[in-house]
């Protein structure tokens, strides 16, 4: 007698990816190196000072001091549970901002991008959206199956972002936590290997020097090519 219960399809060929440690990844308009207090905190906290908005849906922060802001990166840095970078914008030479994954689960081909704290003038600009690509990049070429974008449900710069990048809304999880003694109901958003190839092609045009004038204005959204390389891939998603 066949068993006719339903089961996900057996996957082939698929091992789980190694965890991403001590990584450097570099594009034309971003580096991103591992985070450490002794090299970039205080560059950091200049970057943070006088934007303490950055951190309104953050675990942390803002920071009182540097010396304050230095601890806790340490701290964080040395967790086992965080692969954090320090994104440094090769065209204002200065760092702008951290990322982190986390949530890192090899074993069921899954990943999170997180605790991305962008400062002012990193914000909107072509070398964070170049570090946002980075991440994802590493991540699906190391052989992750999954990855994964969480933010307060409120938070709508980061919900508007996530789509932007092209991860699909996955809803919304009621009073997953408490933040800062506040509710947190989290939005989830991810993408999957399969889309890769399509994300990817996205990206790479967005990039491309020929997308923008001679003032730096982009020709074509990333949220425009995202939708137009999906369609193209799977006709199915006109309808």
């Amino acid at each position: 007698m066949s068993d006719a219960r339903p089961r996900g399809p057996i996957i082939e060929g698929w091992t789980p990816p190694p965890r991403p440690e001590g990584l450097t990844l570099a594009g034309p308009n971003v580096r991103l190196e591992p985070l450490d207090a002794e090299a970039h905190a205080a560059l950091l906290f200049r970057a943070y000072d006088g934007h303490d908005s950055v951190w309104d849906y953050m675990p942390a922060g803002p920071f009182a001091s540097s010396a304050q802001f230095h601890r806790w990166v340490r701290d964080i840095t040395a967790s086992p549970d965080y692969v954090f970078f320090a994104i440094y914008d090769l065209a204002r030479d200065a760092y702008g901002g951290i990322a982190s994954y986390l949530r890192i689960k090899p074993e069921a081909g899954s990943i999170e991008v997180g605790y991305i704290a962008m400062a002012p003038q990193l914000q909107r600009t072509i070398a964070a959206t170049e570090a946002m690509y980075l991440m994802m990049d590493w991540a699906f070429r190391a052989g992750y199956r999954r990855y994964e974008w969480k933010c307060d449900a409120l938070n709508m710069p980061s919900r508007r972002a996530a789509q932007r990048l092209g991860l699909s809304y996955e809803g919304i999880f009621r009073q997953a936590t408490v933040v800062k003694g506040r509710n947190r109901d989290t939005a989830w958003f991810a993408a999957i290997d399969a889309e890769w190839p399509a994300l990817d092609e996205a990206f790479r045009l967005w990039l491309d020097p020929s997308n923008f004038d001679s003032a730096g204005v982009q020709r074509s959204s990333l949220s425009d090519l995202t939708r137009l390389v999906r369609v193209a891939s799977d006709p199915a998603q006109k309808h």
